[in-house]
């Protein structure tokens, strides 16, 4: 079980379709968040096509904080996606909410990681780093905390700026490791090798990119906005996200085993 958080340094690099899409692939049960603070509940708008009124799940679990039930009230709050494992935790309606649940993340973040008895991942879409209400406690306490950036010279100037920033952040806390990036389209006109080289000069000389996602417009549309893609499984983008999956598994496990031999 790991708490995975994704978010981006700018733009619409695919943050919520990458998370989506990474919880519909994994084959695991999974708990898919969208903690994202511009709200209007992305994921129902777009996977569900709007077919469903968006609850106030973070505004419930918000007052069952405030009353001592958050655990026991976090099940409640989760929607089956059809045909899946995932459990999904809507987020906020409108933007101006996300202010009022400042007091709401740390708790959750203990909520999701006691989930580790029920063989449950928790995949959070954070949202784009510096919005007013942005849930930064999810990310900096989260496994494995992964920047989703394009390969064009405008999102990687971006993620520069915010990588420096937030490696400086996870190193001081000793979790430099569970920072990483994921590059969507890379060859456009950048490649992994190229990024990570770049990005090296703020991490510390450590690349930190972990892996990348094949550009696939026609099939991100089915997480997206629950567009029908015919075979599905054999897509590219679906390869990608079972590629990325197992290469985030395996950092996960290293990660785990350098903990447990610093304990010691």
């Amino acid at each position: 079980m790991a708490v995975v958080a994704l978010t981006s340094a700018s733009g619409s690099p695919g943050v919520t379709t990458t998370a989506v899409g990474w919880a519909l692939t994994c084959g695991r049960p999974t708990v898919l968040v969208d903690a994202d603070p511009t709200g209007g509940a992305a994921m129902l708008a777009g996977y569900l096509r709007g077919q469903m009124i968006p609850p106030d799940a973070l505004l419930e679990l918000w007052a069952a904080q405030q009353q001592g039930r958050l655990r026991a009230t976090l099940p409640s709050q989760l929607m089956a996606l059809p045909d899946s494992k995932v459990g999904l935790l809507p987020g906020t309606r409108a933007h101006g909410q996300a202010r009022s649940l400042a007091g709401l993340w740390e708790p959750l973040l203990a909520a999701f990681k006691a989930l580790e008895g029920t063989v449950q991942d928790v995949v959070i879409d954070v949202g784009r780093l510096g919005l007013a209400g942005s849930p930064i406690p999810l990310l900096h306490g989260a496994d494995l905390a992964l920047v989703v950036c394009r390969s064009d010279l405008v999102s990687l100037a971006a993620l520069r700026s915010w990588l420096e920033t937030l490696h400086s952040e996870f190193d001081t806390a000793g979790a430099a490791s569970a920072l990483g990036v994921v590059v969507v389209g890379p060859g456009r006109p950048y490649g992994e090798a190229e990024v990570g080289k770049v990005l090296a000069q703020v991490c510390g000389g450590r690349s930190p990119v972990v892996g990348s996602l094949p550009w696939d417009p026609k099939t991100a549309a089915a997480f997206s906005a629950g567009a029908q893609v015919r075979r599905l499984e054999s897509t590219k983008l679906v390869r990608g996200l079972r590629v990325l999956d197992q290469t985030c598994q395996n950092v996960l496990s290293r990660n785990a085993a350098e903990l447990q031999a610093v304990q010691a």
